[in-house]
């Protein structure tokens, strides 16, 4: 029997009192208990080859809660990791693109907003390959499928190599690599593009605010938003901002999922970072298949320069979004500017600039705040409940995490790792928090949350100061696990 459902069978008791500002491993948190609350929540959110994000308001598989899902349960099932990613990519399209969305014939059109019907994937993007017996949406998220690949096979490297996980994924994964690389590099500069701000991952965020406003909301008569039967509408984007998201996606589609020929195009540093941290992902599985990845370090290098070059404003200290219609980069300061931290290429004075960045006022953490706010905590659209406007969220305070451990910043890495699972736990792993109060906002008993927290409590091997990602000693590409 797995793990998972050993755990499950015999699930421990919770304190009856627990302060979230004592750390996990404290007496009145055990580690043990967190694990299993965390484990728990996998277990009931599972379909059988995938894990939704959310039974009620999430209930299909998405791309990147998958692969950040995958690390999580790389520590109690490795099986069940590498089923997770593998379902995903059994539904990757002919041009490489992974989808965001691969929907449940089980679940009900009107359960999720928009449905296949909305997406017509295997007609509307059949010249792009989409495949004709999974029905999925035609955009994509962040790429930290390889990440998650590589991380899984080294949790049990002798499954992996019976199963032969990697020999199989690595195609499936390069050509992904490749679809972005070569279909959306939209400036010319070397970077990726996102077409759709739900392709970034982080949907309202107030960067997408200028390049949204140019794009005409579809009538709210054309659509019917489920996510509002399962969270406080005042935590969720307003009905403008969906009538925009509706309107790109209909051209999106109606212009045969083809890239490049919609009205918003934007670099995103945290898009970018996770392409380049996966691309030296993939060059550790290239290689443990018994090939070169100079290739791949060399193009991850080549990625992080053009990185630097687009996207780093110095006088912020943060990497910036560039809008490629609008021209230039766009002054809001939000949690993707801070992640390219998890970099081991950034010059010395990017990363010190980064970490004052992270512990200044405009977001806080140390000081203000214990997790990593999604925006500018001074900024003029500063919401702590709405989205991506102010919450703190689970997986970019894990990215922020291993960035700071990568790069020797050990007392700040580990003060965030003992806050995003004090407040996982104490917040049932809500899907985002009250950056301030870690008031739990959005659907609790979420999927990359608990995931994420698993991975912290068990990845606790710190990475020593000055290592490198692709050299095999930093615990978070998992160089120095058997």
């Amino acid at each position: 029997m797995e793990r998972t459902a050993q755990l499950v069978a015999r699930p421990a008791e919770r304190t009856a009192v627990y302060d979230p500002t004592t750390v996990a491993g404290s007496p009145h948190v055990r580690a043990a208990e967190v694990h299993v609350r965390a484990v728990e929540v996998l277990a009931a959110n599972w379909t059988g080859t995938s894990t939704v994000p959310s039974r009620g308001l999430y209930p299909h598989q998405w791309s990147w809660d998958s692969a950040f899902i995958a690390i999580g349960l790389r520590h109690v099932s490795p099986r069940r990791a590498q089923t997770e990613l593998e379902t995903l990519l059994d539904a990757q399209w002919g041009d490489g693109r992974i989808p965001h969305i691969v929907f449940n014939p089980s679940v009900p059109l009107d359960a999720y907003f928009p449905s296949p019907d909305f997406w017509r994937s295997s007609t509307a993007g059949r010249a792009a390959g989409a495949p004709r017996t999974v029905q999925t949406s035609g955009i994509v998220q962040p790429p930290v499928h390889a990440l998650a690949a590589w991380l899984t096979h080294r949790a049990d490297p002798g499954l992996s190599r019976a199963r032969g996980f990697l020999a199989r994924v690595y195609p499936r994964l390069a050509a992904w690599h490749r679809y972005l690389l070569h279909r959306r590099d939209l400036g010319g500069g070397g970077l990726v593009s996102v077409v759709h701000p739900w392709e970034q991952g982080m949907d309202n965020a107030p960067s997408w605010d200028a390049p949204l406003a140019r794009i005409s909301p579809a009538p709210a008569r054309s659509f019917r938003r489920a996510d509002l039967a399962h969270g406080a509408p005042e935590d969720r984007p307003t009905d403008l901002d969906y009538g925009r998201y509706v309107r790109l996606a209909t051209d999106y589609r109606d212009g045969g999922y083809a890239d490049g020929r919609t009205g918003f195009a934007v670099e995103d540093p945290a898009f970018n970072a996770l392409l380049i941290a996966s691309e030296h992902a993939l060059a550790r599985i290239a290689e443990e298949l018994g090939a070169t990845g100079t290739a791949r370090r060399a193009r991850a290098e080549r990625l992080t320069a053009a990185l630097v070059d687009r996207l780093w404003d110095p006088a912020e200290n943060l990497f910036l979004c560039r809008d490629l219609r609008g021209g230039g980069l766009l002054p809001e300061r939000g949690v993707s500017g801070l992640v390219p931290l998890l970099l081991p290429g950034l010059p010395r004075e990017i990363v010190s600039g980064l970490v004052g960045t992270l512990r200044g006022p405009h977001f806080g953490v140390g000081d203000r705040t214990r997790l990593v706010p999604s925006y500018d905590l001074l900024g003029e659209a500063f919401d702590p409940h709405r989205y991506w406007r102010g919450p703190a969220w689970a997986n970019t305070s894990w990215l922020v995490e291993r960035g700071l451990r990568l790069h020797g910043e050990r007392a700040h890495a580990d003060a965030l790792r003992e806050a995003v699972v004090d407040t996982a736990y104490s917040s049932d792993f809500a899907e985002y928090v009250d950056p301030y109060t870690g008031e739990a906002c959005g659907a609790t008993g979420f999927g990359w949350t608990a995931a994420l927290t698993l991975d912290l409590l068990h990845d606790t091997e710190a990475v020593p100061s000055g290592t490198d990602l692709d050299r095999g000693d930093s615990s978070f590409m998992g160089g120095d696990r058997g």
